[in-house]
């Protein structure tokens, strides 16, 4: 395992919720703990004075962490249990024992009963959670039978006995919790629709039932029976407060080994996980460098040997995110929904997860190598001839032509150099006419850069869409410019990149840095620019109200502002300390001005 220091290790951690692991110098598993939060909860180790000396000691012998990302709190505690009776941890002793978390079943017959139970029996009954607590099964089980009459009886119900009259109805239909399907007062067929209901509402999809009762509520207000239509809305009500907290994995999902892969244009990240009885023993992530443009196929069909080799994996059926050549005898399935879906979307997350806690290693380890993979990504996304290290973001400020300005930002490998940003006053153009201005401020920078020798960015971006990156052309054009230097525009509404003379935009992705890159510098032009906007149109409103006044023009406001720093000191001055500055003639007209 690479020695990274640990404090880089807690740093690049996760705020979600998840399991994590503990290693020593040796690379042997030492704790396996959960969290709901991972980073607070694993650096709560390192900044605090322990009270028991065992924990004091597993702190010293910690060198490694290892962690697994899952949706919910309860996830973590249900693979906490996993992992510490699969992988025994020395310094974990309450959960090593053979208990086991609770299930509900829904037994394998005709009219199934639904039940807690401990024991997962292979005899064709459907099984769902495991839960975190007996507490959990009994709280939704009260929920499912306050919604839906169920028998509890153990009785055979087969047709020919329940036709014999062989049964009787008990208590629970009297107290109205069972319809009696023993004497035949319910049908097969309405019983099922129930369970069908019910297998959706264990795995937290409450919407066929909600519906199915909503369109029974409307029937009975319908006719008027308001007291069975609100009978019906309390069922409505409970389902709709209730939500079920942990993500159910189906246990008939055995001995499965599931990859995932997420790859740059450096390095690919594969993901295993490894399933029995619908719970995680083990992950697993691996980094690989590329060499080559290899593709994402061939980087995991290695990597499935591979890992399945170092972890002496028996699996016979993988989960993968497309089709792979394997060897003869295993099955490849490629989920596309339900239960086997939702484990590879775990285990891609894992992938994820992995990949920028490396990244944020790679930021305090070595910037460079962090900033060198950024550079080489957009390069690819935007299809560049060079890496953009040096990038110049134009924006236009203007309201309804007033005091209009533009702003040019600078970043340095992508990070923002301030000491190089620079301000535009609006000269050749008369009115609110965005494109003019953008082509005067794009001329005006580069015909100086050309002056002044001064080295040229590799890319320009442009706030605006076809119209501001036409205009900004026109300047490169006239300075020769043109296919020298990249340029694109950034239209704001669906973040759509444009390129010279090519009518259909770039759409990265959302999560894309190369994208963040550029909203970055668009924003910062936006907001360096907005804010000597700002300063003149208030500066206007000062000069403007001193200058309405009879005798005071532009120098003399000038000359006040000066003197006395803002309007309100000029109303409250007397008459006397104005007049050293501007005359006794102009003091008075002023002082009569502020106080009629």
């Amino acid at each position: 395992m690479t020695e990274i220091p640990l404090n880089i290790q807690l740093s690049a951690l996760p705020t979600g919720p998840g399991v994590y692991q503990f290693y020593d110098s040796n690379d042997s598993i030492l704790y396996v703990g959960k969290a709901k939060n991972l980073k607070k909860r694993v650096s709560s180790y390192f900044n605090k004075n322990h009270e028991y000396g065992k924990t004091r000691v597993l702190v010293k012998k910690i060198r490694a962490i290892k962690h697994i990302v899952v949706p919910t709190e309860s996830d973590a505690l249900l693979l906490e249990n996993n992992l510490i009776k699969e992988l025994r941890p020395r310094y974990n002793v309450l959960l090593k024992d053979d208990k086991s978390y609770p299930w509900l079943c829904l037994k394998n017959e005709r009219f199934p009963r639904l039940f807690p139970t401990r024991r997962v029996i292979k005899d064709g009954s459907e099984y769902f959670g495991p839960y975190t607590s007996m507490k959990t099964v009994r709280v939704l089980l009260d929920l499912i039978k306050s919604v839906y009459p169920l028998r509890t009886c153990n009785y055979d119900l087969s047709a020919e006995k329940i036709n014999a009259g062989k049964y009787k109805v008990c208590l629970e239909y009297h107290l109205g919790n069972c319809k009696g399907p023993c004497e035949g007062y319910q049908s097969i067929t309405e019983y099922e629709r129930q369970i069908d209901d019910i297998r959706q509402i264990v795995k937290g999809n409450f919407k066929s039932s909600i519906t199915y009762f909503k369109s029974q509520m409307k029937a009975l207000a319908a006719e008027m029976k308001y007291e069975e239509a609100q009978e019906i809305k309390d069922k409505i009500d409970v389902l709709e407060n209730y939500q079920v907290k942990s993500t159910i994995v189906n246990p008939k999902i055995s001995n499965v080994d599931v990859f995932s892969i997420i790859s740059d244009n450096s390095f690919a990240y594969v993901n295993f996980l490894q399933l029995a009885h619908g719970s995680i023993i083990r992950s697993h992530t691996m980094e690989i460098k590329k060499k080559l443009e290899e593709q994402d196929e061939d980087l995991l069909e290695l990597a499935v040997v591979e890992i399945r080799e170092r972890f002496n994996s028996d699996s016979k059926e993988l989960y993968v995110p497309f089709e792979i050549a394997v060897s003869p005898g295993l099955k490849v399935t490629v989920p596309k929904l339900g239960d086997k879906k939702r484990i590879l979307d775990l285990s891609e997350r894992n992938a994820k997860f992995f990949r920028q806690e490396r990244f944020n290693q790679i930021k305090i380890i070595d910037p460079d190598r962090h900033t060198n993979r950024i550079m080489a990504q957009m390069k690819k996304d935007l299809r560049l001839s060079a890496e953009p290290r040096h990038i110049e973001c134009f924006d236009n400020s203007n309201i309804q032509g007033s005091n209009p300005v533009a702003a040019c930002v600078v970043f340095k490998d992508g990070k923002p150099s301030k000491k190089e940003y620079r301000h535009y006053n609006i000269k050749t153009v008369t009115g609110p006419d965005d494109f003019a201005s953008m082509e005067e401020v794009v001329y005006r920078r580069y015909k100086r850069l050309q002056e002044e020798m001064q080295p040229l960015p590799q890319l320009i971006v442009i706030d605006g869409g076809k119209g501001q990156l036409s205009s900004a052309l026109k300047s490169l054009d006239l300075l020769g410019l043109r296919g020298k230097i990249a340029i694109v525009g950034i239209a704001k509404r669906l973040e759509e990149i444009y390129f010279p003379e090519d009518p259909i935009p770039l759409y990265l992705d959302k999560k894309s840095e190369s994208l963040k890159i550029i909203q970055t510098a668009r924003n910062e032009a936006h907001r360096f620019g907005i804010t000597l906007h700002r300063n003149k149109r208030s500066k206007g409103a000062i000069n403007s109200e001193l200058e309405s006044i009879d005798g005071v023009g532009e120098k003399t406001a000038q000359q006040l502002l000066k003197k006395f720093k803002s309007v309100k000191r000029i109303k409250e001055a007397s008459v006397e300390s104005l007049s050293q500055e501007v005359g006794v003639s102009k003091a008075k007209k002023i002082y009569e001005s502020f106080h009629k």
